[in-house]
């Protein structure tokens, strides 16, 4: 396997974009975020109205990514083995087991607030162990895993809102918002309805074993004492009572905010073409990690005060030391 530098790695993230923006119109801010979390081996639930092509950017993804990929529809009645997997007897061959959807490099868990609690940890377990237990035998998940799961947040009937324990487990969360005026011309002429998924021809551009390899070099990406008080100072003024906006915070952003904050700083220096982080690092990936990590209260919400609005304010006031 060829050993790919820092320096080169802007021009593969560009050319990743280019590939799936051959499919999927717009929405670059949402592809590099997730490029951003598999570099750092964490997870994305991304949030958006429906028939804004999240199930498909993912699926492009991970074609241009040289990865396999499932998907998982989210009903109600969906079982925890509909995901995990089962065990099976057949008088010709006994025993056996048959695994789930969840053994595939890149899984996409569609609606995933469709379902139970009891479904919903079935798939979040796997996310935080990467192992899944069936009947008593413990497997492993193949290597790079990744789940990316989507929520519709207009609907309020017949959904399970993810307890915020489990929300937290997720590296990102991105908002998918409505495409621009021009790309939404481009898109009546492109769009998969029109044409094949395979028509594209899309390019893998990486390999399995490549994101692996790169997961270990973000981690070896620096980051001074410095960067890490600013990191911290961030995280802590959400639980401070004089913020300015304490007043709207029912929790505070806990530690693994501070640590998602330190990885996903590490990605985007290394996506950047740099062995260090900066202070604009640490601010660019600021509202993907503390958006669902910090809890507004009634307040908040009677007044419309966005947890995008407090981070906001938190950028401006927390100077880097």
């Amino acid at each position: 396997m060829s050993v790919i530098k820092e320096t080169e790695l802007p021009k593969i993230i560009k050319e990743i974009e280019s590939e799936v923006g051959r499919i999927v119109i717009g929405q670059k801010e949402t592809i590099r975020g997730i490029i951003r979390a598999i570099l750092c081996n964490g997870h994305v639930l991304i949030e958006g109205v429906p028939g804004i092509a999240k199930t498909l950017m993912i699926r492009a993804v991970s074609e241009v990514l040289g990865c396999e990929m499932q998907r998982i529809q989210f009903t109600v009645d969906l079982l925890p083995t509909d995901i995990t997997g089962i065990t099976t007897y057949s008088p010709q061959k006994g025993f056996g087991v048959v695994k789930g959807p969840v053994f595939a490099n890149f899984v996409i868990a569609d609606e995933i607030n469709r379902s139970p609690p009891k479904s919903q940890s079935a798939l979040l377990e796997a996310m935080q162990e990467r192992t899944v237990t069936i009947a008593r035998k413990t497997y492993e998940l193949p290597k790079p895993f990744f789940v990316m799961a989507t929520e519709n947040p207009i609907e309020v009937s017949g959904v399970y809102s993810l307890p915020e324990a489990q929300v937290d487990r997720f590296l990102f969360k991105l908002l998918m918002g409505y495409t621009q005026h021009n790309e939404e011309i481009e898109i009546l002429s492109n769009n998969i309805t029109l044409n094949q998924f395979e028509d594209y021809h899309l390019k893998k551009v990486l390999s399995a074993e490549k994101i692996i390899a790169l997961q270990e070099m973000t981690k070896k990406v620096l980051s001074s004492d410095a960067i890490k008080e600013y990191i911290v100072k961030l995280v802590e003024e959400t639980r401070n009572p004089n913020f300015e906006f304490a007043k709207y915070i029912a929790f505070g952003a806990s530690p693994r905010a501070s640590i998602s904050l330190y990885i996903a700083s590490k990605a985007e220096a290394l996506m950047n073409g740099r062995k260090y982080v900066v202070p604009k690092d640490v601010k660019t990936v600021a509202a993907s990690v503390l958006r669902h990590r910090i809890i507004l209260n009634y307040e908040a919400e009677a007044e419309k005060i966005s947890t995008d609005k407090i981070i906001k304010n938190l950028l401006e006031k927390v100077m880097v030391p």
